[in-house]
């Protein structure tokens, strides 16, 4: 199975719905916690709708259940919503199988707002989670084309310096005490656990605040 993402950014409805159909999308999963946006409003949630069905691709809203702002507020720390603590929900593991089941018979593109996946949740969360599955995951950019999420992951570990130097081939076991000049630890730690951490610490970057208002304003 194969599921795709993409950020509808500043695109007309056009565009995006061009970059769609050029991979073959026949679903659409809306994962805004608010499907509304204030400055183009053709990515609002009934003329998207409507935009969309109109050249044959479903939409579906899963905000609720995959939205990086959860109305559920044991989700939140000190105001910020924590990407493990939505993802253990029963309601974020009840919008997973709603893909996976959907996957099935369509091919689906989750979207949110952000025009690169490492900034959204609907990467550094969502499919965080979906990678352990048996599905191929893509990420449409703006320009059309394809990042895969296997790449994307690679792009992550770089960003938070977790990227283990690859070593030249000819170097000689007399010299493996210059390891211990790289990141401290690093070795020690094997790829999926710097992937976790890279995600957590992304995840921390990226997660949603609450706005608090001043009460002496």
């Amino acid at each position: 199975m194969e599921i795709f993402t993409i950020g509808h950014s500043n695109h007309s409805i056009e565009a995006f719905i061009t970059l769609l159909q050029k991979q073959g999308v026949t679903a659409l999963a809306d994962v805004r916690s608010h499907p509304y946006s204030r400055y183009l409003q053709h990515f609002s949630q009934a003329p998207l709708k409507a935009a969309l069905v109109n050249v044959g691709i479903s939409y579906v809203f899963l905000g609720r259940e995959l939205g990086a702002r959860p109305s559920d507020t044991t989700c939140y720390v000190d105001g910020k919503a924590l990407y493990e603590k939505i993802a253990s929900t029963q309601q974020f593991a009840d919008g997973i199988q709603r893909l996976l089941k959907g996957a099935e018979n369509y091919k689906i593109a989750l979207m949110c707002a952000e025009k690169d996946p490492i900034t959204c949740h609907r990467a550094i969360l969502i499919c965080q989670r979906l990678r352990q599955f048996d599905l191929k995951i893509n990420h449409i950019l703006c320009n059309g084309d394809l990042e895969t999420h296997v790449y994307l992951e690679e792009r992550l570990l770089r960003l938070h310096k977790l990227k283990i130097p690859e070593l030249p081939k000819q170097i000689q076991l007399s010299l493996f005490e210059s390891i211990s000049l790289f990141e401290p630890s690093m070795l020690q730690y094997s790829k999926e656990e710097l992937l976790k951490k890279a995600y957590q610490q992304q995840g921390e970057k990226i997660a949603y605040v609450e706005k608090t208002e001043n009460k002496y304003e």
